[in-house]
């Protein structure tokens, strides 16, 4: 092998359980494109390729790829996907780093084996949640009546407080909504993680570690859900997908 190739770059992409060298279909970061091999050390294999770049900018191009990579690989495997722009010095590393951390990675395969992660997203449709409080609450639809017509420099205070009875009955209802539908769906998932809302519309950003067999009860769960808040709330259900809300690996390259 010519020495340059000695010392080239790997991006590492996952890890997953598995003896034989394997070669995916998917194309390796950078614009080469260089093939995706698995290296292994014992059970533990490492999905990698060259990588003509020791950093990639976070563009939607390059994170599809990366993604499109675990993708292909979680066809055939469970994984424990790493997370994008990890880029080891060379071949070396790799397998310096399978081998000082087999025990912890294979521990971490055996307890994601047989399972994948869902993702979920719950939003209101426009302006229901609004015509939901003004119908619930007498005391938010007189005060909000009492104001109509009149001048705002001679109402600033009533409208201020009108916009904080609104805001905390929007918070309010957003967590009742939320607890309801996490109740449903919690008991059909081994782990769930709660993640940041974003917007206005936003109830739920969840995830769920869900096992193989039991992706159809999840799915019916979900359905469920759908019928009784239609035209009420908007689900965005997506999966399977890399389980990175459940998997936590912090790589550190030692020379």
């Amino acid at each position: 092998m010519p020495p340059e190739q000695l010392v080239e770059r790997q991006y590492l992409y996952c890890f997953f359980r598995g003896t034989e060298p394997q070669a995916f279909t998917s194309k390796g970061m950078g614009e080469r494109g260089d093939p995706v091999i698995s290296m292994h050390y014992k059970e533990l294999g490492a999905v990698v390729s060259t990588s003509p770049e020791s950093e990639y900018d976070s563009s939607r191009r390059n994170m599809m790829n990366h993604t499109k990579v675990l993708e292909d690989v979680m066809v055939q495997h469970t994984i424990l996907p790493v997370r994008f722009n990890t880029i080891a010095p060379d071949r070396a590393t790799v397998d310096r780093l399978l081998e000082k951390r087999y025990a912890e990675l294979i521990s971490e395969l055996d307890r994601m084996d047989g399972k994948v992660e869902m993702g979920l997203k719950a939003l209101w449709y426009e302006g229901i949640v609004f015509d939901e409080i003004l119908a619930e609450r007498n005391d938010i639809r007189n005060l909000r009546d009492s104001l109509q017509g009149k001048a705002p420099e001679k109402t600033y205070y009533e409208r201020i407080r009108l916009g904080e009875m609104v805001e905390e009955a929007v918070r309010q209802k957003r967590l009742d909504d939320e607890r309801a539908i996490l109740d449903c769906l919690r008991p059909h998932a081994v782990e769930t993680t709660v993640n940041d809302i974003f917007g206005e519309r936003m109830i739920v950003n969840a995830s769920f570690l869900v096992e193989r067999a039991r992706e159809a009860e999840m799915d019916a769960a979900i359905r469920a859900l759908d019928a009784q808040q239609t035209q009420r709330v908007l689900f965005r259900y997506v999966g399977p997908v890399p389980p990175y809300n459940f998997v936590s690996l912090v790589i550190h390259w030692n020379n």
